[in-house]
């Protein structure tokens, strides 16, 4: 029987992967279950395509969120990860998944300065408003 829950940001960048190896060895330590969550909104082009008109956003959110999960786990591990994908703000969807976990597990892009103030920043989003505590992990 899983002892809490910890909730892990994928998006199928390296550092989310990074987060997701930390985020399963805490889970495998601690008897926690591991979800896994991805966030995907529907994008802004400037017309309509007929690759527009086929293109299913929350379908291949969910897709990337399979792969990667299974890349970095390997395919036995992933059945044991709880996989959610949710429309919306990346930050907000963690946020909303956090309010029934025990730790909130984020990869940290490394965006600093203008850059970081004009696209936002996930990781520091979910650090200042979290309900649970939060792991940053940086680097390799």
């Amino acid at each position: 029987m899983a002892e809490g829950k910890i909730v892990v940001g994928v998006d199928g960048s390296d550092q989310s992967v990074r987060a997701l190896h930390w985020a399963a060895r805490q889970a495998g330590l601690t008897g926690a279950e591991l979800v896994a969550v991805t966030a995907w909104e529907y994008p802004t082009w400037g017309g309509l395509t007929p690759e527009a008109a086929t293109y299913d956003p929350e379908r291949e959110s969910a897709k990337v969120l399979t792969e990667t999960v299974e890349r970095a786990l390997g395919a036995e591990a992933a059945t044991q990860v709880t996989q959610k994908t949710h429309k919306g703000n990346a930050a907000e969807a963690l946020l909303k998944q956090a309010e029934s976990a025990d730790l909130l597990v984020v990869g940290a892009r490394g965006y600093s300065g203008l850059k970081a103030t004009v696209l936002g920043s996930v990781s520091l989003h979910v650090v200042q408003h979290s309900p649970v505590p939060v792991t940053v992990v940086r680097g390799e």
